[in-house]
């Protein structure tokens, strides 16, 4: 959704990787390695953790939707707390996935 993917092609060849991996196994029906319930985005949202040496990285999906995974936001934290902006960004492109939903039906 949005500029996730962009946003996760900017992250440093490892962190990359890792992503790609727990998010394969998101889409093979597995839960990632180290992930936590972000339910304040949006009903069934989650978050999965990817701590490297260059830094601590984030990436927000939804996968109770059967057709898809989709990715809300990809971002690499400065600070302990999730930002209000990722958040908000987060809960943006939740929205839209759950009107798109809607529209189709």
């Amino acid at each position: 959704m949005g500029s996730s993917y962009t946003d996760l092609l900017a992250f440093p060849k490892q962190p990359r990787r890792e992503a790609g991996f727990q998010l394969s196994r998101v889409q093979a029906g597995l839960d990632p390695t180290d992930w936590k319930p972000f339910d304040e985005v949006g009903a069934g949202t989650r978050e999965v953790r990817i701590s490297d040496a260059k830094g601590i990285f984030r990436v927000m999906y939804v996968a109770k939707f059967e057709e898809a995974v989709y990715v809300l936001h990809c971002f690499q934290k400065k600070t302990q707390a999730t930002s209000k902006q990722d958040k908000d960004i987060a809960a943006t492109r939740y929205r839209a996935v759950v009107n798109a939903r809607r529209g189709k039906r």
